[in-house]
């Protein structure tokens, strides 16, 4: 680390809050209910490129950012943690198997489930956000991974989700 770095790589090695004054770790120990509820986090966890419509006070993911998560180990196990949290808000888990990581559903799914999985819901643009962020910062496999089981789901379950979902999160993980 160095004190040449942003306040995005500051955030995510602990050692800076964001502009509501939260850590990492803070946000990650949210229940359900506060994942929800707030709509300026999401941003903060999984930063992209462009300025957030929804947060003006959202960091912007640079070049030298990108580079920084890339090459450190903590960054990526710090967006692998928030990855992990939001996957069990959606009521998803992770799971090694012989042919690598699967993202699976978790018993609590159908309870999630119904606060999500509806068109026009905002967490969809979030599951955008998370998917595009991961393949940016270094975390493909889990991207993929995650793409693959949104991608099941959709067979399932397309007219809850709507129409655009799917190509947004296909194109987030290009």
């Amino acid at each position: 680390m160095s004190g040449d770095d942003s306040v995005l790589v500051r955030f995510h090695s602990g050692t800076a809050a964001d502009s509501e004054g939260r850590r990492v770790g803070d946000i990650l120990g949210w229940g359900d209910d506060d994942l929800e509820r707030v709509h300026d986090y999401i941003q903060w966890l999984f930063p992209l490129p462009e300025r957030s419509g929804f947060n003006p006070d959202a960091p912007v993911l640079t070049s030298a950012d990108i580079a920084a998560f890339r090459q450190r180990a903590d960054l990526r196990a710090s967006l692998h943690a928030a990855f992990r949290r939001l996957l069990a808000f959606y009521g998803f888990a992770e799971r090694q198997t012989e042919g690598g990581l699967e993202i699976v559903r978790t018993s609590a799914f159908p309870h999630c489930a119904s606060n999500w999985l509806r068109p026009g819901n905002h967490n969809l643009l979030r599951i955008s956000r998370i998917l595009r962020a991961l393949t940016l910062l270094g975390l493909e496999t889990e991207a993929r991974a995650f793409l693959s089981a949104l991608e099941a789901l959709h067979v399932e379950a397309g007219e809850r989700l709507g129409p655009v979902a799917l190509s947004y999160w296909r194109r987030a993980v290009r």
